[in-house]
Order: C-alpha cells, then sequence, then structure tokens
C-alpha cells in the first residue's frame, strides 16, 4: 500500500511540500519575533508583570502552531495523499486538540505562578502556597477532560455513557474521601477567613490552648504551652469555638483579684495598688508601660471587701510574669502601709454562753 502511494508521487508535489514547509519554518522565525515587539509595544504601558510572562509563555506554543500549521496545508496540497485526506484531518485535530491544552494549561501556571510571586508573597497568609499549585494541577486535570471529551466526540465514541460513569464512579470516590474532603474544605474556609493564623495564640472550646504552628489541608497543628503538639482535624475545628490572643492585636487586659479587710481606707488602698500597678507596668518585661492601671471594687466578702486590678500586658504568656511580680510587689507595699488583707474567718456562738448571758 505504502509503494503505491510513493508510486503516484510526482515533482510538482514535492516542490510543493518542501515550499510549504520552509515557508513555515521561515514563518515561525518571523511570526514570534514580530508579535512579541507589538504586544510590548501595547503593554509597556501596564505596571503589571502579567502580560510579559504570558508573552514569554508563548513563545514555543506560537513556533510549534505555526510550524503544525504549515505541515497540514503541506499534506492536504499533495494530490496523491488525497484518499486520506479524512485521516490527516483526524490526526491534525487530536494534535490540535492536545496543542491547545497544553498552552491553555500553560498560560494558567504562568498566572498562578505571577500570582504567588507578586501578590500572596505580600499577605502574610500561607492559604496561597498551599492551595495554588493543587489548584493548577486541579485546572490541568479538568482541561485534558474536557479534551478528551471533545476527542472522542469528534471520533464518533459515545460519551453519555463514559460522563455517567465517570459521575457515578466520582460520587462514590466523593463518599468514601467524605472525611478527607470535609477536612480540606474546612481547613480551606479557615485560612481564607483569617479568623486564625499561624503564630496566634488561641484557646479552643475545651479548654486547649497554645500556639498555632501549621493550617494544613488536613489538620492544624498547635504547640501548647507544655511544649507538646495538639493535632485537630480542620472539621472539627471549623466548629470549635475559638478565642484568639492575637485578635484584634496582642495586647491584653490582665484582672488580678485582691481583697482587704473591712478595716481598710479603701481611698488609700485604691492609691497604693494603682501605684504598684502602675510601677510593675513600667519595670517588668511584658507589661504596657504607658498603660494607666485602675481597679474596681466589686463585693462585700465574708472577710474582705475584694475588687479586681486591671493591668495591661504586650502579649498573652506575659500575664504570668506580671501577675507573678504584682502580687509580691502588692504584698510588700500593703505590708509598709498597714493594709490588712484579712484571713477567712468565721464567728462561731454557742448556745449554752447565749443561754448564761440571757439570765
Amino acid at each position: 500500500m505504502v509503494l503505491e502511494v510513493f508510486r503516484d508521487v510526482t515533482y510538482g508535489d514535492v516542490y510543493w511540500a518542501l515550499a510549504v514547509v520552509a515557508a513555515t519554518l521561515i514563518a515561525a522565525r518571523i511570526i514570534y519575533p514580530v508579535f512579541k515587539r507589538v504586544v510590548h509595544h501595547l503593554t509597556k504601558k501596564t505596571e503589571t508583570t502579567l502580560d510579559d510572562k504570558i508573552v514569554a509563555a508563548l513563545e514555543k506554543p506560537i513556533y510549534f502552531a505555526v510550524i503544525i500549521a504549515g505541515s497540514y496545508f503541506a499534506l492536504i496540497g499533495i494530490d496523491f495523499l488525497a484518499p486520506y485526506l479524512d485521516m490527516i484531518r483526524n490526526a491534525y485535530f487530536l494534535i490540535g486538540a492536545l496543542f491547545v491544552a497544553f498552552t491553555a494549561t500553560k498560560i494558567i501556571s504562568v498566572m498562578l505562578r505571577w500570582y504567588q510571586e507578586e501578590i500572596a508573597h505580600k499577605t502574610h497568609a500561607k492559604i496561597d502556597d498551599k492551595l495554588l499549585p493543587l489548584l493548577n494541577k486541579i485546572i490541568k486535570v479538568l482541561v485534558y477532560a474536557i479534551v478528551l471529551i471533545l476527542v472522542l466526540d469528534h471520533f464518533g465514541v459515545e460519551i453519555t455513557p463514559l460522563v455517567a460513569s465517570l459521575g457515578i464512579g466520582g460520587l462514590a470516590i466523593a463518599l468514601a474521601l467524605q472525611p478527607t474532603l470535609s477536612n480540606f474544605f474546612a481547613g480551606t474556609y479557615i485560612m481564607s477567613e483569617g479568623a486564625i493564623k499561624v503564630g496566634d495564640f488561641i484557646e479552643l472550646e475545651n479548654g486547649a490552648k497554645g500556639y498555632v504552628e501549621e493550617i494544613g489541608s488536613r489538620s492544624t497543628k498547635i504547640r501548647t504551652l507544655p511544649n507538646n503538639t495538639l493535632i485537630i482535624p480542620n472539621a472539627k475545628l471549623a466548629d470549635t469555638m475559638i478565642t484568639n490572643y492575637y485578635s484584634p492585636d496582642q495586647e491584653m487586659a490582665v484582672l488580678v483579684q485582691v481583697g482587704v479587710s473591712y478595716d481598710s481606707d479603701l481611698q488609700k488602698v485604691e492609691k497604693v495598688t494603682i501605684d504598684v500597678g502602675r510601677g510593675v507596668m513600667k519595670e517588668i518585661a511584658g507589661g504596657v508601660p504607658e498603660f494607666e492601671p485602675f481597679i474596681r471594687f466589686n463585693e462585700f466578702g465574708s472577710s474582705n471587701i475584694n475588687f479586681t486590678v486591671i493591668l495591661r500586658v504586650k502579649t498573652f504568656v506575659d500575664q504570668y510574669l506580671i501577675k507573678h511580680e504584682f502580687i509580691k510587689h502588692l504584698k510588700e507595699r500593703y505590708d509598709k502601709e498597714g493594709i490588712e488583707i484579712s484571713y477567712p474567718a468565721t464567728n462561731v456562738h454557742f448556745r449554752n454562753e447565749l443561754v448564761e448571758k440571757k439570765k
């Protein structure tokens, strides 16, 4: 069969094919520089580098597109290949479909890479670093899947049962991977919402607290104060009440409960306590020096008049040292000023003593 084909070859066919191929190679060398120069002239006024990256990414695709088109016209212009014209067209349809898919995924990859380099690195969130590579892979799979369906449809393959099978298979896979997918989407929601970020100090509904070390696709890792790692599935974390001690900022109030005896001069107590708190704020690391401490009396206790001292620290963990030093300094100052903190006491009256007093 091959011999019969080549037996019909004429010099005109050979010259035509060679001329078209030569013209194609020359055109491929000329078209891209011209295209690049024209596009550069149009995009040089823009501040973004995205258009330049896309143009650079199209260098080889444009070159090969011209060659593919030239070779196609060279083949269909040869008379002795006329009986095989449908076969040639089908082959080039397949080549063209794959070429379009390759070019589209290349451009999308360039756009996502540009976003990651130019936009994402300016934010403190890690969501872009984790999701963009995954998004790139998903888009590539979708593009090639669409191209595959179009190719099968072009060649007359019934795609309805295939699509239905893929849908059923996808549903089965989704059900099997439901916990994993649930954690993945919950992690995506947590990162995109920005309510908690890596480095934040948080407290969960169950009382567990620590620093957020990593928000992964399946779970979130929290380093507790005893230096242990708490691993929580993202789906569970998304449904939990969370206190973020670093939001809206890291500074926070610290409440210290104090009580003085009923014989105390409350004006003096307030003045002395605020003076001690002011000194601690300025002298101890972790305190906010410009903050003015204050107190609020709130209860007539069984042995003392109780009140709350409000201090302020730079971060959550600073409160421990501030409370420690404040209590030490306050006790020392109260002793000097003669301010008493009474011990819990209960007066007991015996019935017999009361009867004798009445007599």
